[in-house]
């Protein structure tokens, strides 16, 4: 066989291989860009719409104040919507808690509703958006920093353990959905978009840690059941866990990861289809009503 050849065949594979990885990168790409939803719904209820930075961006939102001058500052809900969604997508928990007396601060994550692009969204920017959240309410008469409560759907509520690990003030913490472990979230984005699970399960999450910049050891501590076990061990924030037994999107396996390491979490298995259908169980808002009135209207 000549030279030539021999580099022909070389630089064919080398070709390939390069095809290869720029088409991961822009799977990579691809999946790292949630779908943009408009909000069609708004409040039933008087809000107003508001408006802060996150890590330079504008993160948008709506603010349902129960203030009462009269009594002071009181208790307020932060809802921190999934992957792919937005605000008006979460009222429907939303209003039913501001029917039980608490302000409710919504808001679009970065790259989602009418909030400001971000390149390359992962759950760590959720744990942030959550976190700018916080420190935009501490300029608000309205609220009590000491009664500040948190409820947060699938990747908002992974974002929201990941704040608790971050030191956020949340008083209560809800969880609906959420999962757990990074492969569970790649598996779930590879099916809604049709994409085989081989290889791109195994692929996928390396590529999008480098494009976003995450160091080892910043993945190593984003976990959620570590921070739920150290959380309940140090009784700091109280927390509730809710998962459907029917979610196909993002199993009830994701809890009972959580709960193998920590039996005794507090938590609420429903019955409702789907992943974003919980509250439409008979159980939900009696056991998370009264968990946050526990919690919240207790002070």
């Amino acid at each position: 066989m000549s030279f030539a050849m021999i580099g022909w065949m070389v630089g064919g594979v080398g070709a390939l291989a390069g095809g290869a990885g720029a088409a991961l990168y822009g799977l990579t790409v691809k999946a790292q860009k949630p779908r943009l939803l408009p909000n069609e719904t708004e409040p039933s209820v008087p809000y107003e719409t508001v408006e802060w930075k996150s890590a330079g961006k504008t993160v948008r939102g709506w603010f349902l104040s129960r203030a009462d001058a009269d009594v002071g500052p009181g208790p307020v809900i932060i809802i921190a919507h999934g992957w792919g969604s937005n605000r008006s997508r979460v009222l429907r928990y939303a209003l039913p808690l501001y029917e039980e007396g608490y302000s409710i601060l919504m808001y679009d994550a970065r790259s989602h509703g009418e909030s400001e692009y971000y390149k390359t969204p992962t759950g760590l920017q959720f744990r942030d958006d959550l976190l700018a959240a916080f420190e935009w309410l501490r300029t608000r008469p309205e609220a009590d920093p000491s009664r500040i409560g948190v409820l947060g759907h699938s990747l908002g509520a992974f974002g929201a353990v990941l704040a608790l690990d971050a030191q956020a003030p949340i008083a209560a913490l809800v969880t609906d959905s959420m999962p757990v472990r990074f492969a569970t979230m790649i598996g779930a984005e590879l099916k809604r978009r049709k994409l085989p699970q081989f290889p791109l399960a195994q692929l996928l999450p390396r590529m999008m840690v480098w494009r976003s910049g995450i160091s080892r050891a910043i993945m190593k501590k984003a976990n959620p059941a570590r921070i739920l076990t150290d959380n309940a061990r140090n009784g700091q924030t109280p927390v509730l866990l809710v998962h459907s037994r029917k979610d196909k999107f993002i199993p009830p396996t994701e809890l009972n990861h959580v709960l193998s390491r920590t039996p005794d979490l507090p938590h609420l298995f429903v019955d409702a289809e789907g992943h974003s259908s919980s509250e439409r169980d008979p159980t939900f808002w009696p056991a998370v009503k009264s968990f946050f009135r526990n919690e919240l209207q207790k002070k």
